[in-house]
């Protein structure tokens, strides 16, 4: 922790990368926990699966909405300390759900952490994109995957520590965040010296790659993109336990574990991504991402338990690489707006994400969780719209 000054004068811009993962990291692993605790607050406080709902969706609005919002400001005003506010404001809003003894009060804690994350992402995003000297896609797979590995270790750390000794217990991973607000400080400064030195050097190419008809197309496509893949992964995050259970007869132990494997594969998938799209493009990547992925999902249903295993896994890693390319992609359609694109992607992700576990929830009701996946297992055929996507980076 001590030499972090020292591995930023060696090496600034990958030490910035790691620090900044690092740190998403401690921001997932802290989102992860509240879904993780629900059984602990619905016990405790005898609330309703809509109460629950109302705690979900606190979380995702501040989440989602302000993320954008955040985005523009800083795009037209640079703040290199907010991404430490952003992880002080995840700490309070930590120490608040470990203290509430109220609905309300875990209402209030679950928005504070979803106003930590919506400060947080599209900065960072930025960060990583100034620091990755051209490699704009292994530079934001390096950060998401700080993300997915904190969102896969969180129900696991939620499982050993906090289930065994309760709420209070949330308050022990304050230490997480307060190394986080540390780390980032020191970002911050570099970020600072770092900015000013390049403001001074060279003014920033706004011109746009296509016309803006083709940007507004574009953006569409990326959003109904973005939709397909976190409407899927969404069925699986949420209901994939339920369904290997009622599939296979599975123990809730056992299960979790599958969950587990998946969400690593996601993690493997977005490093991976990154590093194809750098190398053969953006939309090759989205390309093999979005509609690669169909094969596998069209025959998940129909799966025994070891091929549910291996095409599982082959989902994760196939789905998961495209979104460092999507945003990669984004980007480049609007330079010069890099935070509220970041803002903008990051949020429709996560609420993409809440609305499609609400809906899909509602559905396995209505009907049952096999056939959730059976109309889930179209979703990447979405990926056809890629074809559209202008080829900007033959036009640059």
């Amino acid at each position: 922790m001590f030499g972090l000054k020292k591995s930023f004068e060696r090496n600034p811009g990958f030490a910035v990368l790691l620090a900044i993962s690092l740190c998403h990291f401690f921001n997932d692993t802290i989102q992860s926990l509240l879904p993780a605790i629900y059984p602990i607050l619905k016990e405790s406080y005898h609330l309703t699966f809509a109460q629950i709902g109302l705690i979900t969706l606190a979380f995702q609005f501040t989440a989602s909405i302000l993320q954008p919002v955040v985005g523009l400001f800083t795009d037209k005003k640079p703040q290199p300390f907010s991404l430490a506010l952003g992880m002080t404001f995840t700490l309070c809003g930590l120490l608040i759900l470990a203290c509430a003894d109220s609905f309300y009060l875990i209402l209030f804690g679950a928005m504070v952490v979803g106003t930590g994350s919506s400060i947080f992402h599209p900065e960072a995003s930025r960060i990583a994109r100034f620091a990755s000297k051209g490699k704009y896609g292994f530079a934001q797979s390096v950060f998401q995957v700080g993300g997915n590995i904190g969102s896969a270790a969180g129900p696991l750390l939620a499982a050993f520590i906090i289930l065994p000794h309760g709420q209070t217990s949330i308050s022990w991973f304050s230490i997480l965040t307060l190394i986080g607000v540390f780390v980032l400080f020191n970002v911050g400064k570099w970020y600072k010296a770092a900015h000013l030195n390049s403001a001074a050097k060279a003014k920033l190419d706004k011109t746009l790659p296509v016309s803006k008809r083709e940007i507004v197309i574009s953006i569409i496509i990326l959003v109904l993109l973005i939709f397909s893949k976190f409407f899927y992964t969404a069925s699986i995050n949420s209901y994939y336990t339920f369904y290997l259970i009622e599939t296979f007869n599975l123990s809730v132990q056992s299960a979790q574990i599958h969950l587990f494997i998946f969400l690593a594969s996601v993690a493997l998938g977005t490093l991976v991504g990154g590093i194809v799209g750098d190398r053969f493009g953006r939309k090759t990547v989205i390309w093999i991402s979005i509609l690669g992925a169909l094969p596998f999902t069209l025959a998940l249903p129909y799966a025994n338990l070891f091929w549910t295993e291996i095409l599982s896994f082959l989902i994760g890693v196939i789905i998961s690489s495209a979104f460092s390319g999507i945003l990669v992609y984004a980007q480049e359609l609007l330079p010069g707006r890099v935070g509220m694109v970041s803002g903008l992607f990051f949020g429709l992700a996560f609420g993409f994400a809440s609305i499609g576990a609400a809906v899909l929830g509602k559905l396995a009701d209505l009907t049952s969780i096999t056939y959730v996946y059976h109309i889930c297992s179209f979703l990447p055929a979405i990926g056809l719209l890629t074809w559209f996507l202008p080829n900007i980076e033959k036009k640059k």
